[in-house]
């Protein structure tokens, strides 16, 4: 009877560990298949991280004819933000409008961007350590829109990294401008507050520092030309964006 009782017991225990064992597996299985499903669906929703900007190889744009536009009348909204996406062959950055300090410069800037003036145009002027230029149609630095703008630019404006400003020759009047603009990539670029005010870099500085970078034609004979990017660096679209502030 003793013998019978003590195996009954054994049987009982060997039943009792079977049955929590298969508990555990089962348990084990529902755990593993839910962290599956969870990371699975992490990564549906974890973005990838974004590659480095860099200049893609592409054809010149023809250079556009002589312009001669109206001066435009357009007035911005004070009380809006504008922003200038700008799309370029290198990557993408964005310009915030200082339309509060610059309105005439700013509205003007919008209208030949509304129109797609910028549009298949180059970078044609790079100087490492200074500004990247373009804006110009034509794309040899001389050209412009047909008509100029003059806006005084702020007495204490500093012509610093991520600044955008306008382009002039010499002999222009201070705060004078065309469409040829320019983004400073110096830490401070020590200009006098002569070059009318456009806005701010606050987006995609990334790009603009490629951009700065790109190889130019030092080797040129002609010192106009030296500053030139051996490879087209294109403007492939200016989209000018709006909203409450």
């Amino acid at each position: 009877m003793r013998r019978l009782l003590a195996l009954s017991a054994v049987l009982l225990l060997a039943l009792a560990a079977f049955g929590c064992g298969a508990d555990k597996e089962k348990t084990q299985g529902k755990s593993k298949g839910s962290t599956q499903a969870s990371q699975k669906g992490g990564a549906a929703t974890t973005s990838k991280p974004s590659e480095p900007p860099r200049c893609r190889r592409v054809a010149a744009p023809k250079p556009k004819p002589a312009q001669h536009l109206p001066k435009p009348t357009l007035r911005l909204d004070s009380g809006k933000a504008y922003k200038a996406v700008m799309v370029t062959s290198c990557g993408v950055f964005t310009i915030t409008l200082d339309v509060k300090r610059a309105p005439k410069t700013t509205a003007s800037f919008v209208s030949l961007a509304r129109r797609g003036f910028y549009d298949d145009t180059v970078f044609h002027r790079i100087v490492p350590g200074f500004v990247i230029q373009g804006g110009d149609p034509q794309g040899t630095g001389r050209g412009g829109p047909g008509y100029s703008v003059v806006e005084a630019p702020p007495s204490d404006l500093k012509y610093t990294k991520g600044v955008v400003a306008m382009a002039k020759t010499e002999i222009e009047d201070p705060g004078t401008s065309g469409s040829q603009f320019y983004v400073v990539t110096a830490d401070d670029a020590q200009l006098p507050a002569d070059y009318a005010l456009l806005g701010k870099v606050t987006g995609g500085q990334d790009v603009v520092d490629v951009i700065s970078v790109a190889p130019t034609d030092q080797s040129n004979p002609d010192p106009a030309k030296q500053e030139r990017p051996l490879t087209p660096v294109v403007l492939r679209r200016v989209t000018i964006s709006e909203s409450k502030k």
